[in-house]
């Protein structure tokens, strides 16, 4: 079995982070691993918390994992301070660590911010140039690229700039806050549109996180860059299909909708 490690803060109610990438790497077929950034007192209404882990104790959770089950993938999600992110960075280049995706998480869907300034300085220099791809929404893609994006040829000139300038591919989800998502990849110079199925269900927590765990466990399982992604939006099309309704804000997904006993 392929195995795939995610690199994120814990989510209390299990719709995002640690758990819902725990989730989309089981539910996508390989082995799921786990190093925590932080905890999280975190609902679908907002953020009440966030309590970090030590630079030394992540970097000790890392040792663990690449020293006995190597993962085939990486996936980093929410990492809010520069010291942690400097540790991943060290990491991973040590042990040269493959396929690794970036999902630059600033702020949560309920609109909480979860990233201070100088980790995303740190994030751009570090973190970025060792990504294979890295996953903005439109706010993180006018972040990294530093324009504002209003149109579809934003979105490229934006994903064409990030990609230049950290030497990777990105991912550029065009539907924040939206179901009827479509995305723009861009790689090797070329773009590729991948366009959303409209889904009308107003429960997104998560979906970022979910997105990107998807594609590191199809590139675990060696599939190219743009059928990971192809295949990762096919199923959180089928999570938020499932029409999962939780919470008093905006609730998490049904990442086990293919299972027989996990429907409504």
């Amino acid at each position: 079995m392929k195995t795939a490690l995610t690199i994120a803060g814990s989510d209390s109610i299990g719709g995002a982070g640690i758990q819902a990438d725990i989730k989309t790497m089981t539910m996508n077929g390989v082995y799921a691993m786990s190093a925590v950034t932080a905890l999280t007192a975190q609902n679908t209404v907002g953020v009440q918390g966030i309590f970090e882990v030590t630079p030394e104790f992540l970097g000790m959770q890392l040792d663990s994992v690449f020293t006995d089950i190597r993962p085939d993938a990486v996936k980093i999600g929410m990492v809010s301070s520069a010291d942690l992110i400097s540790v991943i960075a060290e990491k991973l280049t040590a042990y040269q660590a493959e396929k690794i995706v970036v999902d630059p998480v600033m702020v949560s869907t309920s609109g909480s911010r979860l990233i201070c300034e100088d980790a995303v300085v740190m994030l751009k220099e570090k973190l970025l140039p060792l990504a294979e791809v890295v996953t903005p929404n439109i706010p993180e893609a006018e972040v990294l690229s530093g324009m504002k994006i209003a149109t579809a040829e934003d979105m490229m000139k934006a994903a064409e700039h990030i990609s230049s300038t950290y030497r990777c591919a990105v991912l550029c989800k065009g539907g924040h806050n939206l179901n009827d998502a479509n995305d723009l990849l861009y790689y090797n110079k070329k773009y590729r549109w991948f366009y959303g199925e409209r889904i009308d269900n107003p429960n997104t927590h998560g979906t970022g996180c979910t997105l990107s765990s998807a594609i590191a466990s199809n590139l675990a399982k060696g599939q190219g860059l743009c059928e990971a992604v192809e295949h990762a939006k096919e199923y959180i099309s089928g999570a938020l299909a499932a029409m999962l309704d939780l919470g008093a804000g905006s609730g998490p997904m049904n990442h086990a909708f293919a299972l027989p006993y996990s429907q409504n």
